[in-house]
């Protein structure tokens, strides 16, 4: 993964998904996925998430460097409100 919003945008939502279905085995290996992709593509070493009504903001060390990035809750939470609107499409297999 090229960018580092993105990888950040893509471990923040699989993130949401894993917390929200903590029995889905899929979820947690796809999370600890993308934070070794943050780690050793990106050199995070810390995250640390904080949710507003409108935006996740990520604070995060790389590289030694504090930064920051923020996603629109829109965006992040809709793959867990469609799984729980529609929950026959996204079945746990165990």
């Amino acid at each position: 993964m090229r960018s580092i919003q993105d990888a950040l945008y893509n471990w923040l939502t699989i993130k949401t998904v894993a917390e929200a279905r903590p029995d889905d085995e899929a979820a947690k290996e796809t999370y600890a996925l993308f934070a070794d992709m943050l780690f050793h593509e990106h050199g995070v070493t810390e995250t640390k998430l904080e949710k507003y009504e409108e935006m996740y903001m990520v604070y995060y060390t790389a590289h030694g460097l504090e930064k920051t990035a923020r996603f629109p809750s829109e965006l992040i939470d809709c793959y867990v409100e469609q799984m729980e609107r529609e929950p026959q499409k996204f079945q746990n297999y165990k």
